[in-house]
C-alpha cells in the first residue's frame, strides 16, 4: 500500500498487488506490479514541482505565492518542505506549474496583475481555465498570455483561423532539465461554456468534449513518447473526476495536476490521487483547493523507465508566509494605491460551501446592489463571491474586488413574479443535485426565502422598504405582477441557466458600466462604522 501522510513516500514494491495487466508481450501477460520491483542500476532521477490552482484572481495570496516561489528556487526540498531525499539540490530539477484559472473577471488591471504574476513566478507551463476566458477581447487575452513568459498547453482547444488567439495554445512542450527530459500536455474544460459568460475570446474557440479530450491526450501522449521522452505530466482544468477517468483510461501519463473542481488533496492516497493507467504504472493526482489558500510542492522520483517510484505530496497555507512588501509596491503599481471605505467590526465565518448556504458576505454584496440601484430587490448567484470580509480590519476597495471580482456590468430589471420564482428554484433544485453544487443558489435582498437539502422551495416572501413581509405562492406565482430587480448582465442573458438564454433580454430597463464592487464601496461607506457582518435568516435551509 501507499504511505497516505504527506512527508512519507512508497518504495518501488509498493504497488498494489492486484495491478492492472499489461497488454501481453510473447503471449505473456506482463503484472505492472511485479515489474516495477525489477532493480535497476541507474539513479533515480529527482524533481520537485512547485503548483497552484484555481487562483481565481486573489491578489493577496499572489503577493504571498510569489514569495513562496521564490523560497522554492532557493532552496533545497530537504530543508523547506519535509524530508524526501538525500541527494543534493542541484541534483533535483524543479519545475512550477498552474493548471488554470489564474485570472477572473474582465478588469483589465487585475489580469494584468495575474499576468504579471505568472512572469514573475516563471512557471514552466499553465493551462488556461475558464476565467481566462472572462478576458472580453482576444486580443487582450493574448498579449496577457504572452506577458506570462510560459507555454500556454491547451491540446483539446480549437481556435478560429481569423482570431488573435490562434496558435497561442501549444498542445504540449518538451522541457529538458538537467539532462531529463520532460513532456507537458494541457487541457482545459470541456463545460468551459457552461462556466463563462459570452465574450468574444469565448467565441473564438470550441473546446472539445470529455471523451475527445481523453482520446486527444492519449494521442499527444503516444507522440511523446514517439520521441522517446516517457516522463509525462499532464496539466488539466477538467476536474477531479474527469482527471481520474484520464489517469485510468490512458496510457504514459505520470502525474496530472489537476484543478477546476476545488480539491484539496493532501498527500497521496490509493484510489483518491493515485490511480493506474491502463499498464498498471502509478498516475499522481493533485488540487491545491481553490483562491491562493494552499499550494502544493510534489517531490516525485522517477526510474530509468519513467515510472514513479517514490512520491510525496505536500500542501501548504500561503497564510503562513508574508505578503513581501516589494511585492505589493509592484501590484500597486499596476492597480493603483486601494481606498480604504470602512471599517468590518465583527464578521461571522464563511460557509463551508459558499454555493449551496446562506452567506453574509455575499448578503452585504447583495444589500449593496439594491441600496445603491434603489430596485425592489436583487439577486446574486452564490459563485460570485471569492472572499469574506475579515473581522476587525479596515476594508479597502482592493479587498471588495477580491471578494467580487468578475467585472460584470450592473443592471435593472423588471421581471414578473413567476420568472423570479423560477430563477430561485432552478438555482436551489440545479445546485443541491449537482457533485460540485454549481452553479449555486441565488443570494437576494429584499427578499426571504426557505429551502430543504434537496433544492426544494417552500417559502418566499417579499421584503418591501418598510421592511413589510409579503407572501409570495411559490406553486402559482402572478405572470403579472412586476419587481425591479438589481443583477447583473451575466444573471441578466441567462448565465448558468437562472433566465432564459437571451443576449438582449427585453426585461432590462437600465445597465450601467461598473459592476458591484463600487455598488459595495459606495454603500459601505453609508453605513455606521465600523459595521458587522453576520446572518439575519434571510435564506433558510431545513432538513
Amino acid at each position: 500500500m501507499i504511505n497516505s501522510i504527506p512527508n512519507l513516500y512508497y518504495n518501488p514494491v509498493s504497488y498494489r498487488q492486484n495491478a492492472p495487466v499489461a497488454p501481453a508481450q510473447n503471449n505473456k501477460p506482463v503484472n505492472a506490479a511485479a515489474t516495477a520491483s525489477q532493480p535497476d542500476n541507474k539513479p533515480l532521477v529527482h524533481t520537485s514541482w512547485f503548483y497552484t490552482n484555481d487562483l481565481h484572481g486573489k491578489m493577496t495570496k499572489m503577493e504571498r505565492i510569489y514569495g513562496m516561489s521564490q523560497t522554492f528556487d532557493r532552496t533545497s526540498p530537504v530543508k523547506e518542505w519535509n524530508f524526501f531525499n538525500d541527494t543534493t539540490d542541484d541534483k533535483v530539477s524543479k519545475f512550477k506549474v498552474a493548471p488554470g484559472d489564474i485570472f477572473i473577471g474582465s478588469n483589465p488591471k487585475n489580469n494584468m496583475v495575474a499576468s504579471e504574476f505568472l512572469k514573475w513566478c516563471k512557471f514552466d507551463a499553465i493551462t488556461p481555465g475558464n476565467h481566462e476566458f472572462d478576458v472580453l477581447n482576444p486580443s487582450n487575452l493574448d498579449k496577457l498570455l504572452s506577458n506570462t513568459n510560459t507555454k500556454i498547453l491547451a491540446a483539446n482547444i480549437n481556435v478560429k483561423d481569423s482570431s488573435p488567439l490562434k496558435g497561442r495554445f501549444l498542445p504540449s512542450t518538451v522541457i529538458e532539465k538537467n539532462g531529463e527530459k520532460y513532456g507537458l500536455i494541457g487541457i482545459s474544460p470541456s463545460d468551459m461554456f457552461d462556466r463563462v459568460k459570452m465574450n468574444d475570446s469565448v467565441a473564438d474557440i470550441k473546446v472539445q468534449d470529455v471523451n475527445t479530450t481523453i482520446q486527444t491526450v492519449q494521442n499527444e501522449v503516444n507522440k511523446l513518447k514517439a520521441q522517446g521522452i516517457n516522463k509525462i505530466i499532464l496539466l488539466s482544468h477538467s476536474g477531479l473526476s474527469n482527471d481520474k477517468r484520464i489517469a485510468q483510461e490512458t496510457d504514459g501519463i505520470d502525474i496530472i495536476f489537476s484543478a477546476h473542481t476545488h480539491d484539496l488533496l493532501k498527500g497521496v492516497k490509493e484510489d483518491n490521487n493515485l490511480l493506474y493507467s491502463k499498464s498498471g504504472e502509478p498516475v499522481v493526482i493533485t488540487q491545491a483547493g481553490k483562491n491562493g489558500d494552499y499550494i502544493g510542492i510534489l517531490n516525485a522520483d522517477f526510474d530509468k523507465n519513467g515510472v514513479i517510484k517514490k512520491v510525496q505530496n505536500n500542501i501548504i497555507s500561503t497564510d503562513d508566509y508574508i505578503r513581501p512588501l516589494y511585492v505589493k509596491d509592484s501590484v500597486e503599481k499596476i492597480i493603483g494605491k486601494p481606498e480604504v471605505v470602512g471599517t468590518v467590526n465583527e464578521a461571522v465565518p464563511m460557509p463551508k460551501n459558499i454555493l449551496i448556504e446562506d452567506n453574509p458576505h455575499g448578503n452585504l454584496i447583495a444589500d449593496a446592489m439594491r441600496s445603491e440601484l434603489g430596485t425592489d430587490i436583487a439577486l446574486l448567484n452564490a459563485g460570485n463571491i471569492r472572499g469574506r470580509f475579515i473581522p476587525n480590519t479596515k476594508v479597502d476597495s482592493r479587498s471588495i474586488s477580491e471578494i467580487t471580482p468578475f467585472e460584470d456590468k450592473m443592471m435593472i430589471l423588471n421581471l414578473t413574479e413567476k420568472q423570479i420564482v423560477d430563477a430561485i428554484k432552478h438555482g436551489l433544485k440545479v445546485s443541491f443535485n449537482d457533485k460540485g453544487n454549481k452553479p449555486g443558489i441565488l443570494l437576494v435582498s429584499g427578499m426571504k426565502y426557505t429551502c430543504n437539502q434537496k433544492g426544494d422551495l417552500l417559502k418566499l416572501e417579499f421584503i418591501d422598504k418598510n421592511n413589510n413581509s409579503h407572501p409570495i405562492d411559490i406553486n402559482n406565482p402572478s405572470t403579472t405582477k412586476k419587481y425591479t430587480v438589481a443583477a447583473d448582465d451575466f444573471f441578466a442573458t441567462g448565465g448558468d441557466n437562472y433566465l432564459p438564454s437571451n443576449p438582449n433580454p427585453d426585461f432590462v430597463l437600465q445597465t450601467f458600466d461598473f459592476d458591484k464592487n463600487k455598488l459595495t464601496c459606495d454603500y459601505i461607506k453609508k453605513l455606521n462604522q465600523p459595521f458587522d457582518v453576520k446572518y439575519d435568516g434571510r435564506i433558510q435551509i431545513v432538513d
